[in-house]
């Protein structure tokens, strides 16, 4: 059997998880093949799979023609069904939503695609993120919808001991846009800064994924706030290399910070559990299936940077409450986001949908 997922870019997210289901289905004798719109950049992590760059009508039938694909799943460009159908693919179509930002814009682009949605798609794959599947039920209620957690392979990337930084190394990983609130990093950093001058700030970003007024509004802030000989910013890190430093910021005694507003699965934290390195997060829906209050990671409110100061402070100093945090973080992964599990809920959606 083949499948052909398509997406925008590989970058962020649906890369890593395009890299991480091509290898939990391929023992169930599923070939996956990746169809990417445009790249951005020249680094590409896939590997030992066939990812195609293009995106023309004439190249992307030729695609489908050489390519006999059993079913296609799109992620988030829902107006693409219609384009596969008159490019002349037969087969199922599935639409899978990661994310979407906001959930005003989710409803806004979901509402968008009752149309294309209605005419042209046979399925709809979320990641059990609650505000997309209330949106499904009430703009698809006849599509059949399927809800699992996406995968990931904690033996293949795990944590590394490596010489122990003596700074506490608070982390980012984003876009430099609204919905990833970079600005209530920079207000949290500037708070714990305030507690302990060693800490250092690492940001991990792809600079092709943002604007120029949010990347000025950024320099403007983190000079306003003295950040410059604090902050590191880390662009186009090789995926293969962030165990290394996922590693090095737990046993530094720091944590992974996420700000998001809404998120839909981020791959980040699975990561990040996996290299025993804590997370203090909103509660940005899409967390919640990775992180438990005190039990797998620590929230805070979003906007209230003095709790967010406080749960930190917390998180680094208790040091019982730490490591059970890290433990439990690591036990949950390898229970609640396996290849196997992934695999057998991807498995059963096709047979529900008749793709054999």
């Amino acid at each position: 059997m083949k499948i052909l997922f398509v997406f925008y870019v590989p970058s962020g997210g649906v890369e890593t998880l395009n890299r991480e289901r091509a290898a939990a289905l391929r023992p169930a004798g599923i070939a996956c093949e990746f169809l990417y719109y445009s790249k951005r950049r020249n680094l590409l992590n896939h590997e030992d799979t066939n990812v195609y760059i293009t995106n023309q009508d004439y190249e992307i039938q030729q695609i489908l023609k050489n390519g006999r694909y059993d079913a296609i799943i799109i992620t988030s460009d829902y107006s693409g069904m219609e384009r596969f159908r008159r490019l002349g693919f037969k087969g199922k179509i599935i639409l899978e939503i990661q994310g979407l930002g906001p959930k005003s814009t989710a409803r806004a682009e979901l509402k968008k695609a009752i149309p294309y949605v209605n005419q042209y798609c046979n399925g709809l794959l979320y990641p059990k993120t609650s505000h997309i599947g209330a949106l499904f039920n009430e703009f698809f209620p006849s599509k059949p919808a399927f809800a699992f957690n996406n995968c990931f392979n904690h033996n293949a990337f795990s944590y590394k001991p490596l010489p122990q930084k003596n700074k506490p190394i608070i982390a980012w990983i984003g876009r430099l846009e609204d919905n990833k609130n970079w600005r209530e990093f920079l207000k949290i950093g500037s708070g714990l800064l305030k507690r302990n001058l060693n800490i250092e700030l690492y940001m991990f970003e792809d600079p092709s994924l943002s604007t120029e007024k949010e990347r000025k509004d950024f320099n403007n802030m983190k000079q306003a706030l003295n950040l410059d000989r604090h902050l590191v910013l880390l662009q186009d890190v090789p995926h293969s290399q962030m165990q290394h430093y996922f590693s090095r910021i737990g046993d530094s005694g720091g944590f992974l910070c996420s700000t998001s507003k809404v998120e839909g699965a981020p791959y980040s934290l699975l990561e990040a559990m996996s290299c025993r390195c804590p997370i203090l997060t909103t509660d940005s829906d899409g967390v919640r299936s990775s992180i438990i209050h005190n039990h797998t990671g620590m929230y805070y409110s979003i906007g209230n940077i003095d709790e967010a100061v406080r749960q930190a402070d917390l998180l680094m100093n208790n040091v019982q409450l730490r490591k059970q945090i890290i433990d439990n973080a690591l036990i949950h992964l390898k229970t609640q986001f396996s290849h196997e599990q992934y695999r057998k809920h991807f498995c059963s959606m096709l047979q529900t949908l008749g793709v054999s």
